[in-house]
């Protein structure tokens, strides 16, 4: 129980430096690239699932 209440503070202080980093300009700019990539990440994800099911309905369509 002990551990998962520290886990909670740790969140809750990471939130805490994550916003008031964002509030400085290198702090957006950091921000901003990460959410970019995890974006682009997202989408290459979305692509290679949405090709693969493709690919596999293709192969059943044939069978």
């Amino acid at each position: 129980m002990k551990n998962l209440v520290l886990v909670f503070v740790g969140v809750a202080i990471g939130f805490l430096v994550a916003h008031t980093v964002s509030m400085t300009p290198q702090g957006k700019r950091f921000f901003d690239d990460v959410n970019s990539r995890a974006r682009e990440f997202g989408s290459a994800v979305v692509d290679g699932y949405t090709s693969r099911e493709a690919e596999l309905r293709a192969a059943v369509d044939e069978a």
